[in-house]
């Protein structure tokens, strides 16, 4: 069956089968699959997670955490292989239930406090620790306004992710309209970018900050061929200022440090 045969059904069922890369883990329901009890290591802050993107982003922002000289930021780091599905065993649902990754428990509290999604765990590492989050109420808000344009990026990402990836990379056979669609948007997003740190060496006026770690570990990467290899067919290379910024990202040692742990 190819594009032009489908026609959608009345209701709509499960198949299993259809997804592509990701068919074994894909599900149209919440909750835990099976049981199975998550490590726990004896540093203050415990991270499950693997090396995606919203991955990378914590490993990077904890690294420059200790970077800054914050010793209280140590982690021992699970990996969760959301390929083999342990995104859904009994302790990691506990966790999040929405089954993602990352997950971080804060075992310096007492009770520990886990805290999910990518953004989130940023927001509340810099709000810890006083650090990548300017004081300055403007420029606080900048940030934000750009972490939630990662908040922005926790929707827009979507279209980088879920859209654009899964159709260009992972899809069981290329399919024009949606690589097209979610192309252009992709495109559309990096243009907002590249645009915006035409005269800025960091998202923000305030400088490097937590804005930069997550819209880095999803569009930076993209932009410099790390994430689905598509560089070329996005032709990255015409986004000058994203590259440019990427790659001073890049070279800073917590964020290498960052990903050599996650990956």
């Amino acid at each position: 069956m190819n594009d032009n045969d489908y026609m959608p059904p009345e209701v709509w069922t499960w198949d299993s089968e259809s997804g592509g890369k990701w068919a074994g883990v894909n599900r149209p329901i919440a909750g835990p699959t099976h049981e199975k009890v998550l490590p726990v290591g004896d540093k203050p802050l415990q991270l499950y997670s693997l090396g995606t993107p919203n991955g990378v982003k914590i490993t990077v922002m904890l690294e420059e955490l200790l970077a800054d000289g914050k010793t209280d930021a140590a982690y021992d780091l699970h990996i969760i292989d959301i390929g083999e599905g342990e995104q859904f065993g009994s302790d990691f649902v506990k966790l999040n239930p929405n089954s993602k990754i990352p997950v971080l428990l804060d075992q310096s509290k007492s009770p520990a406090q886990s805290i999910f999604e990518s953004c989130a765990i940023l927001y509340y590492l810099a709000e810890k620790y006083g650090t990548l989050l300017p004081a300055d109420e403007a420029d606080r808000m900048e940030c934000l306004s750009w972490l939630f344009w990662l908040f922005w990026q926790e929707s827009s990402a979507s279209f980088l992710g879920g859209g654009f990836g899964h159709f260009y990379k992972y899809a069981p056979y290329p399919m024009e309209y949606p690589i097209n669609r979610y192309t252009m948007e992709t495109k559309r997003q990096l243009d907002v970018l590249d645009r915006h740190l035409t005269e800025r060496e960091y998202m923000c006026a305030s400088g490097y900050s937590i804005a930069d770690i997550a819209i880095w570990a999803w569009y930076g990467r993209l932009a410099m061929g790390e994430v689905y290899a598509a560089a070329e067919f996005l032709d990255t290379a015409s986004y000058q200022h994203v590259l440019r910024w990427a790659q001073a990202i890049r070279a800073r040692e917590a964020v290498q440090k960052g990903l050599a742990t996650a990956l």
